[in-house]
């Protein structure tokens, strides 16, 4: 039986769940929202909520009071604990399953990271974005007042730090030097090198691609320069699309456990996100 997916938000990311749920025959589309339209009105099993991410929360509580599982790709890394923590309670009670934060970072990079810090658990891990253009940062500063148009990217500088150039678009009669104050007040870009660059057209800029460079250097027992290295340059809505359609099938796994609650990727077993059954996925992969 396949499993009814619907889409809350149709910009890049809910159009690269479209893709990926066609694409995957355990799925069936139940529908594409707006992120303006009435939730009620929303008849699936699991619904992808590519929205901002700032309204992420509200979506979620109102989809799981009723029972339909959510996933979501919440980005705002120092908030993901206190978001599980508030939509825990909410999923368990309604019998249903929450899975947040699941793009590939915060998301699939985080399972890399947990495995690597599991195979040498001393040591430290730099995680460099880029270069690319970032979804989440790209929105916030969307939202800045006078902004018509926007574009972060990010740019790596090694072990971990990053610098912003971040793109604007301006509206009819917005002064830039208070936009850029806004935009660096905001916490997206408030504890990052992040520099201000006004533009006449962000069309004439505009890229999607993205990828990441994770190095870790540790221990394991008492050996010491065990290093790992993973990369991946990607088209970011695209991947975090597909994260997303995988997430929604392991929600309905665990649902079907009766595992309710919400859970962030690491905390997810591995083989919930592939289709197929377990013996084939199994006897494929070990």
């Amino acid at each position: 039986m396949k499993t009814r997916i619907a889409i809350l938000g149709y910009g890049n990311i809910g159009k690269a769940v479209e893709q990926a749920a066609l694409a995957s025959e355990d799925m069936e589309l139940a529908g594409i929202f707006h992120h303006n339209d009435n939730p009620d009105t929303i008849d699936a099993d699991v619904v992808a909520l590519c929205t901002p991410t700032r309204e992420v929360p509200a979506f979620a509580e109102q989809l799981l009071q009723r029972g339909i599982a959510t996933v979501d790709s919440f980005d705002i890394h120092g908030q993901i604990y206190d978001l599980r923590k508030q939509l825990a309670p909410i999923a368990r009670e309604n019998r249903t399953v929450c899975v947040i934060a699941a793009g590939w970072d915060p998301g699939s990079d985080s399972v890399v990271r947990a495995l690597l810090q599991a195979i040498a658990p001393k040591g430290i891990t730099y995680t460099n974005f880029g270069p690319g253009r970032s979804m989440g940062h790209t929105v916030a500063a969307k939202a800045i007042t006078g902004v018509k148009d926007a574009l972060s990217m990010t740019i790596p500088l090694g072990t971990g730090i990053h610098r912003r150039m971040v793109y604007v678009e301006l509206e009819a009669g917005a002064d830039f030097a208070t936009v850029e104050k806004l935009l660096l007040k905001d916490d997206y870009f408030a504890h990052d090198e992040t520099h201000v660059i006004q533009v006449s057209s962000i069309d004439e800029l505009n890229n999607v691609a993205h990828g990441v460079n994770l190095v870790r250097s540790g221990v394991s027992g008492e050996t010491h320069n065990q290093r790992f290295e993973f990369n991946m340059a990607i088209n970011n809505p695209a991947l975090t699309g597909q994260v997303l359609v995988a997430c929604a099938r392991a929600a309905m796994r665990m649902r079907a456990e009766e595992h309710y609650g919400t859970f962030t990727m690491i905390e997810i077993p591995p083989i919930y996100l592939l289709p197929g059954s377990e013996e084939q996925l199994i006897r494929s992969l070990v």
